[in-house]
């Protein structure tokens, strides 16, 4: 399996975009809510997981019907389904995961998806989030960016120090250099081709690449 993508139930900045970044062969998992982003875009999940708290009733009967699996959850539990989801995309061994619309909305949802990301399992894949107009995702050795020059790209140090990082093709280059949790250094840096590169010698770097309109 190459890719999966996964719909979480956050917002949508621009429909359009995210089909954009769709292929024909995606495997479709819906966490909850996120059934109502596929229907919008006309796709048929091949799951949906989650404690069902905010799917609608009748398009879950309609999805079953037509043999889409759903995999329920009691309400009370110790995972989003997001992180319910993640789990079985990782349990199923693809290249690459998406995750989209799990930005916006909540702020504690956000956050707390953007960390899901961070999972050591989750090492070995090309796993971020994207609403087409957004892509954020970690680097832990190095990392290339596919945009447009005049694009924005974000360089955050998650939890703890980022050592030796050296960018390629950002407007305001770093060399072996060290970005701190507590400093805004990385922020707001700028694409110079259709393609940047990044690199670390250690800890956990996040990458916000905002595309341009």
């Amino acid at each position: 399996m190459n890719r999966i993508i996964i719909f979480a139930n956050g917002d949508l900045p621009d429909i359009d975009k995210v089909r954009s970044i769709l292929r024909d062969d995606d495997y479709i998992i819906c966490a909850d809510g996120g059934t109502r982003h596929a229907s919008s875009l006309d796709l048929k999940p091949a799951l949906v997981i989650g404690d069902m708290d905010s799917a609608d009733g009748s398009a879950l009967q309609t999805l079953q019907a037509d043999g889409v699996l759903i995999e329920r959850y009691p309400r009370d539990k110790n995972e989003t389904d997001l992180e319910l989801a993640i789990q079985r995309a990782i349990e199923l061994g693809p290249r690459e995961v998406v995750i989209v619309a799990a930005l916006g909305g909540r702020m504690d949802q956000t956050l707390a998806n953007i960390a899901l990301l961070s999972d050591i399992r989750l090492s070995t894949l090309d796993v971020r989030l994207d609403d087409g107009v957004e892509q954020i995702f970690f680097c832990r050795d190095q990392a290339e960016i596919k945009g447009r020059s005049g694009d924005i790209v974000s360089l955050i140090p998650w939890g703890e120090s980022v050592h030796g990082v050296q960018t390629q093709d950002l407007k305001w280059q770093l060399s072996n250099e060290t970005l701190y949790p507590e400093k805004t250094r990385g922020i707001s840096n700028e694409m110079t081709a259709d393609m940047a590169n990044i690199k670390i010698s250690s800890g956990l770097l996040l990458i916000v690449h905002n595309r341009k309109s």
